[in-house]
């Protein structure tokens, strides 16, 4: 009996979905930005790969961060983006880096499809801002 009630719950809902996996290039809305979002442990870590200011300045260094002792250390590549998992398809609990403008923001990301992502970092509630990212697939 308790078999045949889960089939029909699972005819008439279909299938458990399943999390899509948020690993892998990801394209900002800001300045031609790409950010390589891997797993680090059981947190999402996000690097900085490419922007159009980094194609005019590979060599760029992170000479807005708050703390002068970090100002040396190149952008390309630099940890911009950390999180923990709250479910399937989300993180948070975590902070993302701006080096625009050397802050480091609290962050929430949810996978809202297959190839996109919406990010909010804060500066504090409700002080926050929203980006869709999309996944990218050309070359790096």
């Amino acid at each position: 009996m308790i078999a045949a009630l889960f089939a029909l719950a699972l005819a008439l809902t279909g299938a458990p979905s399943q999390p899509v996996d948020a690993t892998g290039l990801w394209k900002t809305p800001v300045d031609g930005g790409v950010i390589r979002i891997e797993r680090c442990g059981p947190d999402l870590c996000g690097r900085a790969v490419s922007s159009a200011r980094l194609r005019a300045f590979p060599d760029q260094k992170d000479a807005r961060n708050r703390d002068p002792a970090l100002r040396g250390r190149a952008v390309k590549g630099l940890l911009i983006l950390r999180l923990h998992p709250l479910g399937p398809s989300r993180w948070g609990g975590g902070s993302i880096y701006n080096p625009d403008d050397g802050g480091t923001y609290k962050a929430d990301l949810e996978v809202v499809g297959e190839d996109r992502l919406r990010l909010r970092g804060c500066i504090v509630a409700p002080f926050c801002r929203t980006q869709a990212w999309t996944r990218d697939i050309t070359p790096q």
